[in-house]
């Protein structure tokens, strides 16, 4: 239950390249960057809540790990996949529904901050979060 609590976003590693690489136009790069996104998660068992505040959505997702769900990215990118737990850390596969390309999502805690790690067609980007 590590992942459990509020984390506000600090800093941003490749993260508008990352965006680049999805195809999200350079107005909503620059917004996308400065989103102030605040993460609430919950877990509880295999079963997540995790509710995504920012300057532009508020929504709220519920999943079991392992199965699979559909997702609407912020730029509206749809999505369907799943998480699951390796070891400590969550790991996502997500393939676009527009193109069936795949995204890879991972969350881990490091220290005292969650790092969230997306890779796309080779494109690595960060977001880290401190409670």
């Amino acid at each position: 239950m590590a992942f459990n609590g509020t984390w506000k976003i600090d800093r941003n590693e490749n993260y508008e390249k990352f965006m680049e690489a999805m195809g999200v136009n350079m107005m909503k790069r620059k917004l996308g960057a400065h989103d102030n996104l605040k993460i609430t998660i919950q877990q509880d068992g295999n079963k997540f809540t995790v509710k995504e505040a920012s300057n532009f959505r508020t929504i709220e997702i519920e999943f079991t790990l392992g199965a699979s769900f559909d997702y609407s990215l912020a730029d509206g990118t749809e999505v369907n996949g799943s998480w699951n737990l390796e070891g400590s850390k969550l790991v996502g596969t997500f393939t676009r529904k527009d193109n069936g390309k795949v995204l890879k999502a991972f969350r881990e805690i490091v220290g005292d901050e969650l790092v969230q790690t997306y890779v796309y067609e080779g494109v690595e980007s960060k977001r880290i979060f401190k409670r």
